[in-house]
């Protein structure tokens, strides 16, 4: 195998099941699902490592909570089901811009609307 591929034997079912559990209960139980959803288990492993590393991009807490709903929905959820979670929640949360403040400074004759009052909630 060349070097730049020899890093890929590191990987294997225990170590993604490792570190999942290091992240959480159900995240543990989706990881060891992807795991056994195929005939041979390297293939996989890319799976493993696409969902694992969701973490770095949401928290292991949210990662942990979408897998607890991808569970809720099937006994064997999949990377594709999780990540749909985790992009509808990402969706779903307010946006923290600070229109209250910004109007209450700019509107200093108590009728001008600012963007604020517009967007839809």
């Amino acid at each position: 195998m060349p070097k730049e591929h020899q890093h890929y034997l590191e990987w294997n079912g225990d170590r993604f099941r490792k570190w999942a559990e290091g992240i959480g209960e159900n995240t543990a139980k989706v990881i060891d699902s992807i795991l056994r959803s195929k005939r041979v288990e390297q293939q996989s492993y890319i799976a493993c490592m696409g969902l694992l590393k969701m973490a770095d991009k949401y928290s292991p807490a949210k990662l942990e909570e979408a897998c607890k709903t991808a569970l809720s929905y099937t006994q064997s959820p999949s990377y594709k089901s999780v990540s749909n979670i985790l992009a509808a929640s990402k969706d779903t949360e307010p946006e923290n811009t600070g229109d209250s403040t910004d109007t209450q400074k700019n509107n200093t004759n108590g009728i001008t609307r600012g963007a604020g009052y517009y967007r839809r909630k």
